[in-house]
């Protein structure tokens, strides 16, 4: 069918389908230069694969006016038989179950918005105080960290991987191992242009329409599509102090982690991450220039496996004649920590460098024809007091030495995050610490097929259901970047927060237009999709 058959009456808000020989009125008319196309393979694929719901079309919009016109079209009710459609805004593809697809619905290609990235110091002076990027949500990281650096600036708060988008990332929470300091990234957003499921364009912030602004971070994409977005910057620092310490007790390594997000003042990035076999370390170590001399044992055939952890820790490096050094910071720190002597490795790396450290291991992965490979990775918050049993759950389902891909476990402080956002957290009661476990798991081919995966993702929601029980000596863990299989679940995922999540999506999004894909609100309960 030729897409070019799909338009819009601009006078009469709704969406109609005609032959390709009969339509009546051009898309140009009402989009400008912007049109509905055909699928492409990509539209129904993300960075999990494991999950492909074809879209009916696809759209490239040029500006946050073409995503407005599309939206109101299909979220006006003025008439009984207006047909909708539901939308998913998807940046760079790297959902892990689908929440960027929409079956038999739209895909907005939020990369094709305008990318360019504006630093803004107060008065022409850099200063961290008041400097912020303007940046367009379909920008990468990556793009935008290059940029700020021109000016001497960067974000406070990142994600690992940096070739994601800024709207992706904010619609989630984003994290990495500076939140325990500044708090994830929706923490440092000062301003957003969002576009409602209605179709309304709105500058908010936390003092203007703050609900809107409020409910879209960390919000999964349900309340509006992001198209702009105002971070907060820092100083960059030319170089950064990388740091690794081997341990061999779990409780030694958490104890350790807590130290050091205890010390903001010195440190500025704290991670870590369990060592399961010789893979672990050497596919972790492609980024980091020093040479690891740790060869533990990992436990003959026969007897029980040994596991290992490994924490990561980085100082910025401004490199001032005042007395501040790097090394002493260094050195104070290590010397109360409880890591097994000698085995603390170090390496001074550029401050890009450093923040762009997985593109190595992503390289080398694609090399091995090991990238484009199903990914059925579980994410969890976990307060502090679950930290123990989650680790003894999820080797109930690992094999060490079989297991291709990082388990990451590092400790984050619930205070720094804004409880108005949308985000979801766990309680955490004793002192508002909580951990990342980030099981980022990859399935080669030839090694595990679907029936495989299909087996691995049945062990992550047990696991999950098992964890995110509260009460009754449950854990009371939270899921982070989960598709849930019911509503239901999302019930439980919300908590006390349901109330408030449904409302919003009931002012901003009333016809249930955005995010088909999370699965969270069933949208053809209200109405009936043209395309089914």
């Amino acid at each position: 069918m030729d897409l070019r058959a799909l338009y819009m009456y601009a006078a009469v808000p709704a969406l109609l389908l005609c032959s390709a020989a009969t339509f009546i009125q051009s898309p140009t008319d009402v989009f400008g230069p912007v049109d509905l196309l055909e699928p492409t393979p990509s539209s129904a694929r993300d960075f999990g694969a494991v999950v492909s719901d074809p879209p009916f079309a696809i759209m490239r919009p040029g500006s946050a006016a073409d995503v407005a016109l599309l939206l109101r079209a299909l979220s006006s009710s003025a008439k009984p038989r207006a047909p909708r459609a539901a939308v998913a805004a998807r940046g760079a593809g790297h959902s892990l179950q689908g929440q960027a697809q929409a079956r038999g619905g739209i895909v907005v290609e939020t990369r094709s918005l305008p990318r360019n990235v504006v630093v803004v110091t107060a008065g022409g002076e850099v200063t961290s105080a008041r400097a912020y990027a303007d940046v367009g949500a379909g920008a990468l990281w990556v793009e935008v960290l290059e940029e700020c650096l021109k000016a001497g600036m960067a974000p406070v708060s990142w994600t690992d991987y940096l070739y994601l988008t800024v709207g992706g990332t904010l619609s989630n929470a984003g994290i990495s191992g500076q939140a325990f300091k500044h708090g994830p990234q929706i923490t440092n957003v000062l301003q957003l242009e969002v576009v409602t499921g209605n179709g309304e364009i709105v500058t908010c912030s936390p003092t203007e329409s703050q609900d809107l602004f409020f409910a879209v971070l960390g919000g999964l994409g349900q309340f509006g599509i992001i198209t702009r977005a105002r971070i907060r910057l820092q100083h960059a620092p030319p170089k950064v102090r990388w740091v690794r310490a081997f341990y061999d007790s779990f409780e030694t390594f958490t104890k350790d982690q807590e130290l050091l997000i205890s010390m903001p003042e010195r440190l500025d990035y704290v991670e870590g991450f369990m060592v399961l076999n010789e893979h672990s370390i050497q596919s972790s170590s492609i980024a980091f220039p020093a040479h690891i001399d740790f060869s533990p044992d990992f436990g003959s055939d026969g007897s029980k496996k040994k596991v290992y952890y490994c924490i990561e820790f980085a100082v910025h490096d401004f490199q001032q004649d005042d007395g501040y050094t790097v090394d002493h910071f260094v050195e104070l720190v290590s010397g109360e920590m409880s890591y097994i002597r000698p085995h603390m490795y170090s390496a001074e790396v550029s401050y890009f460098d450093f923040l762009n450290r997985v593109r190595m291991e992503e390289e080398s992965l694609r090399m091995q024809g090991l990238w484009d490979v199903p990914h059925p990775w579980l994410n969890m918050f976990v307060p502090r007091h679950g930290v123990a049993r989650l680790k003894d759950l999820l080797m109930d389902t690992v094999l060490p030495g079989h297991f291709d891909g990082a388990i990451l476990v590092y400790p984050l402080l619930t205070d720094k995050w804004n409880k108005n956002t949308s985000a979801v957290l766990p309680s955490t009661p004793d002192g508002g610490v909580m951990y990342v476990f980030s099981v980022l798991r990859s399935a080669d081919p030839s090694r595990c097929g679907r029936r495989c995966v299909e087996e691995i993702l049945e062990q992550h929601r047990r696991v999950a259901d098992e964890a995110c029980r509260a009460g009754g000596g449950g854990i009371g863990a939270k899921q982070y970047l989960a598709r849930q299989p019911s509503q239901a679940h999302w019930r439980d995922h919300f908590g006390s927060g349901w109330d408030r999540f449904a409302a919003r999506k009931a002012r901003f999004d009333p016809v249930r237009v955005l995010g088909p894909g999370q699965g969270i609100f069933p949208w053809t309960d209200s109405a009936t999709s043209m395309w089914r």
